[in-house]
């Protein structure tokens, strides 16, 4: 018990260890890039497998194609063809709000505008009516103006970029107009929320961004990971300590008729980017995390939303079916100008569509939400893995541990898809999968190469003699197994095969030791399965223990099993040793409990694990007693009183081996008392009957009953034995006080 505890600790502090180090990992102290891109690869592979798929059927995408500028000529265009578009969109396909993935930063040089000023100022300034004719005619060359003017009153948002340069000269790299802010500076300020910041801008035009409801950044640098795939998009930043949003989120706001938002916090009395929530517009929610990032929810691999010429806008032969009460986003797929991104639906995916899926997913309320706790979630995910696989490897087998770490594996898989399916909620998997491995990895390198080495000492002393499962059993309790000397109650089986000396002269070197090797083999099979120790081999002898080198309560019982199945056993070799012309074996076995001494015996030279003392001796001059009483197995009285109580046996004799000055009872284990025909257990009756007589001296009516039982149905060797003896007795009558034992003079 104290070793499988010791085991058990170690393991778990193994555990602890590698979570330790993991745990470092979450706290963002100790990098590790490549368990980084296993969880990015996890998020993609959730993603993936799960994506809704299909054509969106609220948001659309305004083309600037190629078939556009075929059509209303080469890029750029003139500001008065946006405000046809804007006009055609509204007027003529009533779409409910369109995003502009493009700034208006300067102004439209092409109208010439410039060019007629400077001629009224100088070379035309002498001709009569130049001056007032070109005021006339200024308005409608006032692209911007025109532009401006399109969108006033209209669901337009425009879209523009946050940057962070500075020039040193003029201490600020900022164009045109930023729009509204969605939180003021001064409210943001009781936000402790570390939202990305920028010192400059690019916007539009006054007189455009003054025109539009709205605007929305739609740069996403914050947004890529270290592998520079775009998975999140920032939807709140911060410039000048004002908050603003992004494109997506500001055309969702504007297109669902929110007129602000909100943040949310849990708890909500701190505002921190710890407890960072959510953005809220109406009765829509956005998960973010502590930057304000929201995951982006892809449909589906480039196209996932339908794609209208902006050509076929402006001309009006666009299907007004596919346009009405649309929201949509003004973008390009026109070589030279498309904006492709890395996601993790595709390598070369529209930036614009990424802007699209964000809208998306907001109207649908399908985006996926990584919690502020995530760090904790994942610490507690490998704790939990640590303690299952630190505690239950100490008692499991390498297999079932491989089954343990699979089945661990299996539930982090299966919780985490679960959650992003059904909860839209993001756990780590990548990670969890990777620990489990290694931890697994860990501790069977341990248990192997560490825990195991006991356990191969074990075997290395003791495989020769001792069946192999034991050794498991030895090495989880190795004081149990010493191999110095001491005494215990044990039992000792000795057997050896009836005439071998002819048998071996009848055959050449090489059939003998092939008789040999097919012999020992079975037996020693059916000790090593009843856990019995093999001793030694001596020729065609076996000498075999049980209740060391482990303790064995049974010993008695298993070493009778042993010794029956041992019979049993050889005569299943009949078949095929008479296929090889070899003899039919018999054996005899004899069987001895009692204290005896064992342990590592031996000389400098050569040592050998084994047992001695008399009770040992009595075991072996019992093997020779089988051919003296005809029988082939035969077990002391005190192995019978050890033994099973449910086993019949046949009372031989008691007797006085050669050296030994005490009577021993001998007897025949016959199995089980129900597998013993009547025939014979009415044999049995008679024959206790008979020895009582015997010993009683009544030589008279033993002889009767001995003769009777010589002649009935099941004569056997034991009833002539005693008939003559009964005669040697008349003859030489024993002393007084004789026990009615038979003293043996040789071994």
């Amino acid at each position: 018990m104290n070793k499988m505890l010791s085991r058990t600790a170690i393991r778990v502090a193994l555990a602890l260890g590698l979570l330790a180090i993991f745990a470092f990992y979450i706290a963002g102290v100790l990098p590790m890039r490549a368990v980084d891109q296993l969880e990015r690869g996890s998020y993609d592979t959730r993603m993936a497998l799960t994506l809704p798929g299909g054509i969106d059927p609220n948001v659309i995408i305004i083309d600037m194609d190629e078939k556009s500028f075929a059509s209303q000529g080469g890029w750029p265009w003139p500001r008065s063809r946006f405000a046809v578009l804007i006009n055609q969109l509204f007027d003529k396909y009533k779409i409910k709000a369109i995003g502009f993935d493009i700034t208006f930063p300067e102004r439209d040089r092409r109208t010439g505008i410039e060019t007629l000023n400077d001629m009224a100022a100088g070379p035309m300034a002498d001709i009569p009516g130049f001056a007032d004719r070109l005021a006339q005619i200024t308005p409608s060359l006032d692209f911007d103006t025109q532009f401006g003017a399109a969108l006033r009153g209209r669901a337009v948002v425009t879209g523009y970029v946050f940057k962070d340069s500075v020039s040193s000269e003029t201490k600020s790299d900022s164009l045109g107009l930023l729009p509204k802010p969605l939180v003021e500076a001064d409210a943001a300020k009781v936000m402790n929320v570390p939202f990305y910041k920028y010192t400059s801008y690019t916007s539009n035009l006054d007189v455009i961004q003054q025109g539009a409801a709205s605007g929305g950044y739609f740069d996403n640098s914050q947004g890529v990971d270290e592998d520079g795939v775009f998975r999140r998009i920032p939807v709140v930043q911060q410039y000048q300590g004002a908050l603003y949003s992004s494109l997506s989120l500001e055309l969702a706001r504007v297109a669902t008729g929110s007129p602000g938002a909100s943040f949310v916090f849990d708890p909500p009395n701190k505002p921190l980017g710890a407890n960072f929530e959510a953005v809220k517009i109406g009765n829509y929610s956005i998960p973010v995390d502590e930057h304000g990032r929201a995951f982006v929810p892809f449909r589906g691999p480039y196209p996932s939303f339908a794609y209208i010429s902006a050509g076929d806008v402006i001309l009006g032969t666009a299907d007004a079916a596919k346009l009405a009460g649309k929201i949509a986003l003004l973008g390009t797929t026109a070589p030279g100008l498309l904006d492709l991104r890395a996601t993790p639906v595709g390598k070369a995916y529209p930036g614009v569509e990424v802007h699209a899926n964000l809208i998306s997913g907001i109207l649908e309320h399908r985006i996926k939400h990584q919690a502020a706790y995530y760090n904790g979630i994942h610490f507690v995910m490998l704790l939990v893995i640590a303690l299952a696989l630190g505690f239950g490897a100490s008692g499991l087998t390498p297999l079932a541990n491989g089954g343990l770490a699979l089945g661990l594996v299996t539930a982090v898989i299966g919780l985490g898809f679960a959650l992003w399916s059904w909860g839209d909620f993001i756990i780590p998997m990548g990670s969890p999968v990777l620990f489990t491995f290694v931890l697994f990895l860990l501790l069977t390198f341990y248990g192997y190469f560490l825990e195991n080495r006991k356990e191969r000492e074990i075997s290395k002393r003791f495989g020769e003699y001792i069946p192999p499962e034991l050794v498991a059993e030895m090495a989880a309790n190795p004081l149990a197994a010493s191999m110095e000397g001491e005494k215990r109650n044990m039992s000792v089986l000795f057997s050896d095969v009836r005439g071998f000396t002819t048998i071996s002269e009848k055959l050449d070197s090489k059939e003998l030791t092939a008789l040999m090797n097919q012999l020992l083999t079975p037996l020693t099979k059916v000790i090593h399965q009843h856990r019995g120790t093999i001793d030694k081999y001596m020729g065609d002898a076996i000498m075999a223990f049980w209740g060391a080198p482990l303790p064995d309560p049974a010993h008695a019982t298993h070493a009778l099993e042993a010794g029956l199945k041992m019979l049993t056993a050889l005569r299943e070799l009949d078949a095929g040793f008479e296929a090889k012309g070899w003899p039919k074996l018999y054996i005899g076995v004899g069987i001895n409990t009692g204290e005896m001494t064992v342990g590592n015996m031996g000389s400098e030279f050569r040592r050998a694990y084994t047992v001695m003392g008399d009770a040992v001796n009595l075991g072996s001059r019992l093997e020779g007693l089988t051919k003296e009483y005809g029988v082939y197995f035969i077990c002391s009285e005190s192995t019978k009183n050890a033994g099973p109580a449910d086993w019949a046996y046949r009372e031989l004799d008691r007797v006085k081996v050669k050296g030994k000055n005490d009577a021993v009872a001998i007897y025949e284990p016959l199995g089980h008392k129900d597998s013993v025909a009547a025939d014979l257990k009415s044999d049995l009756i008679r024959h206790r009957n008979a020895l009582k007589l015997y010993r009683a001296q009544s030589w008279d009516q033993a002889e009767v009953e001995f003769y009777n039982l010589s002649r009935g149905t099941r004569p056997h060797k034991l009833y002539t034995v005693f008939l003559e003896r009964i005669n040697f007795l008349r003859r030489n009558p024993p002393a007084a006080g004789w026990d009615g034992s038979f003293t043996f003079t040789t071994k």
